[in-house]
């Protein structure tokens, strides 16, 4: 039997994501830097430009300004560095949210859009609730881009965003239509989340990762330089492991067919699938120091931002170790 459409299981409901407040406003993530929490207001941020307070030493990527060059340690180094400064300012905080087909799917707890749009949102409102502006860009094929904004309005503007992106039933209308929905890749997104993060935010992509492509990576090295960059995969269990022996009707909403997982040979080509598309991902985000953190669909997405904070620490600690060596 098909749940009904309006299932809080398969749709994203406002209700939902409103009373997950409560919850967020006992969350604090670390940032790697100077501030003192990743969302917390009234910090140092890590705005590339001039600012007050001299903070680090970093490599030269091509648009910085020539006037923050650090020729002391250009010298000593035999290639271009440039000074970061900090200044006192509420930072921005951005959530890349997928909502392509492959993320309306789960086979226990919720869907994939579903568990996105609950951790975006606990990330909202932990950004809000200690002073941060909060901005996002949502992608399903079309791209819902909103500018970082502050307070409980920016916060509702994210929920009815996140709402109407989560909406099953606009992928049921592409499915059905002469011209299916045809969603761009994660570059094209990345491309435009370059718009939406200016540099020195701190940045959550949310995604099963399906959609990488041949530039992706360029384009999140791109974002990691100039941000503070995090990922998270949403994953369901039938994505670690096939499901028990047996024969399943499977169907892409447009093609129907037969999946036998009784067969050893399917489901050796099953894992192998899953295991490689794992693979690429880890080394996708590692390549570019990118921490990840996987999300289960059946997860308790706080526990998940709990576990985000400590990959944060991780990351600050890893970044104080290069700037040691790269001064020494």
């Amino acid at each position: 039997m098909t749940p009904p459409i309006d299932n809080p299981a398969i749709r994203v409901d406002a209700d939902d994501l409103i009373g997950l407040r409560a919850r967020a406003e006992r969350i604090r993530l670390q940032r790697a830097g100077t501030a003192r929490s990743a969302l917390a207001g009234a910090h140092r941020s890590r705005y590339r430009g001039r600012g007050m307070d001299y903070r680090e030493s970093r490599h030269y990527v091509h648009g910085d300004d020539i006037r923050n060059m650090d020729w002391r340690i250009t010298a000593r180094a035999g290639d271009a560095h440039v000074k970061v400064f900090d200044e006192e300012r509420e930072r921005p905080v951005v959530v890349l949210v997928d909502f392509g087909p492959s993320m309306f799917f789960a086979s226990r707890g919720v869907f994939k859009s579903v568990q996105a749009a609950r951790l975006a949102a606990l990330i909202g409102w932990s950004a809000v609730g200690r002073g941060d502006r909060i901005g996002a860009l949502l992608f399903n094929g079309g791209h819902t881009e909103l500018s970082p904004r502050g307070g409980r309005r920016g916060q509702m503007r994210l929920i009815r965003a996140l709402v109407d992106a989560g909406d099953p039933r606009r992928l049921l209308h592409a499915v059905g239509s002469e011209r299916p929905h045809a969603p761009g890749g994660l570059s094209d997104a990345l491309v435009r989340l370059r718009r939406v993060s200016r540099p020195g935010s701190l940045v959550f992509v949310l995604s099963d990762f399906y959609r990488l492509d041949a530039d992706s990576e360029r384009h999140l090295a791109g974002l990691a330089r100039h941000s503070d960059l995090l990922a998270v995969q949403i994953l369901d269990a039938l994505e670690l492991a096939p499901p028990p022996p047996g024969r399943y009707a499977i169907s892409d909403g447009h093609r129907r067919g037969l999946f036998d997982a009784v067969d050893r040979r399917e489901r050796a080509r099953y894992q192998s699938h899953f295991t490689a598309h794992q693979a690429a991902v880890e080394a996708l985000t590692e390549g570019h120091g990118v921490p990840l953190v996987r999300c289960m669909t059946d997860a308790d997405p706080a526990a998940i931002l709990t576990e985000l904070s400590r990959a944060q620490r991780r990351m600050r600690a890893t970044a104080a170790t290069g700037q040691r060596e790269s001064a020494a």
